[in-house]
């Protein structure tokens, strides 16, 4: 496999760094109380300035800071996504290819001939949940070759056959990007946290890794990174390490296909612009706009696309600012990112909504007007820097 060599930082990087969005991030503290922690950041193709903020404090009282580190859970999605598309250019798989290519010992499920493209856009008909940790209650080990089965053989009933050419009715499922993950590592022969920083971080000068990585990059940030939820049967208060219980289970310090990612809001959007610029061809050695259009498109069914999710025409969480062009991912512990390629923005939200429990649902109603004010924010500094220049 020929790996192009690493490339400079993008433009989002190498920018200053303005922190002016701490009262937003304080509203979801203290005005919606949806979280003890928040960070925030925004971005945009016509600025010179990331705007960053942070507000709350974190298990130790230590307060929160922009360089923060968050447990991304499902964000990782699109990183997943990503790496894959990248590991296509390479020549080292294809997105068309069926799933028993990859995994042979799966031939012999439903599963067996769904592409990996139908498990990144969510349509090869799996469930969108299973509990492959459900062993270690009982005090028993996870077999990592029992629960990709057990994911492979998770078929809806109503899903009936092989997948037709766009797949089944999508249902967003965690089991898919498991397995996609399973493949990628299995293709490369290295780990999939060490995949996804060297196909998406390092050649955009981005860190976000797992809590494996953090331990090797900055051990300092990962202790204080926000914590998350109280789970008993893991050993208490969770902190750098991965809040999805499968992810631990299947993962551990490392990275699932599903979930495992952390890192600091102005990475995360840095990595939006980072996409805004490969669509706009301005990063053609990373992704060519075409290749990367294969991620975001709109597909049939609903607003699941493959790797991203699009904005609802009512009623989304992205919020009624961001155009209907608008594409990104929300993360279980309350984290989301957006993305709206008809302005050149990105907005990032990381929260640590889970904190009190995971049945606490606050954060989705605020979601949409924390959204607002991030598009607002980062338009009315677009609008100042062209009124400077």
């Amino acid at each position: 496999m020929v790996v192009p060599p690493p490339l400079s930082a993008p433009p989002a990087l190498t920018r200053r760094v303005e922190r002016r969005l701490d009262s937003i991030a304080a509203s979801v503290v203290t005005e919606w109380r949806a979280a003890p922690a928040a960070s925030v950041a925004t971005g945009s193709l016509a600025s010179p300035a990331l705007l960053v903020g942070a507000a709350g404090q974190g298990e130790r009282e230590s307060p929160i800071a922009p360089s923060t580190l968050f447990d991304l859970a499902s964000v990782s999605k699109p990183l997943v996504a990503c790496t894959l598309l990248r590991l296509e250019r390479h020549g080292a798989l294809s997105l068309a290819q069926p799933l028993a290519l990859h995994l042979p010992e799966l031939r012999q499920t439903p599963s067996a001939s769904a592409t990996l493209l139908h498990l990144l856009s969510h349509r090869a008909g799996l469930e969108a949940h299973l509990p492959l940790f459900a062993p270690l209650l009982g005090g028993l080990p996870v077999v990592r070759s029992v629960a990709l089965r057990r994911a492979a053989l998770a078929r809806r009933a109503e899903c009936l056959g092989p997948p037709p050419a766009e797949g089944f009715s999508p249902v967003y499922s965690d089991l898919g990007y498991l397995l996609a993950g399973e493949v990628a590592e299995r293709v490369t022969g290295l780990p999939l946290d060490e995949l996804v920083d060297r196909e998406v971080g390092r050649p955009l000068g981005l860190r976000l890794g797992s809590a494996r990585q953090w331990h090797r990059w900055a051990p300092e940030r990962l202790a204080q990174a926000a914590p998350t939820e109280h789970v008993l049967w893991r050993g208490g208060r969770l902190r750098g390490v991965v809040h999805d219980d499968n992810a631990w289970a299947l993962g551990g310090l490392g990275l699932c296909g599903h979930a495992g990612v952390f890192g600091a809001a102005v990475d995360v959007v840095g990595w939006g612009l980072a996409l805004l610029d490969a669509l706009e061809g301005r990063r053609p050695t990373w992704l060519l706009p075409e290749q990367l259009e294969t991620l975001v498109r709109p597909r049939p069914g609903g607003t699941l696309r493959a790797g991203f999710d699009g904005k609802a025409s009512a009623g989304s969480s992205a919020g009624t600012v961001a155009s209907e062009r608008t594409f990104g991912h929300l993360g279980f512990t309350g984290t989301s990112l957006w993305i709206d390629p008809a302005t050149g923005r990105a907005v990032a939200l990381l929260t640590n909504r889970v904190f009190g429990g995971r049945d606490d649902l606050r954060l989705r109603g605020a979601r949409p007007a924390l959204h607002d004010a991030l598009f607002r924010a980062q338009a009315e500094s677009d609008a100042l820097d062209r009124g400077l220049r």
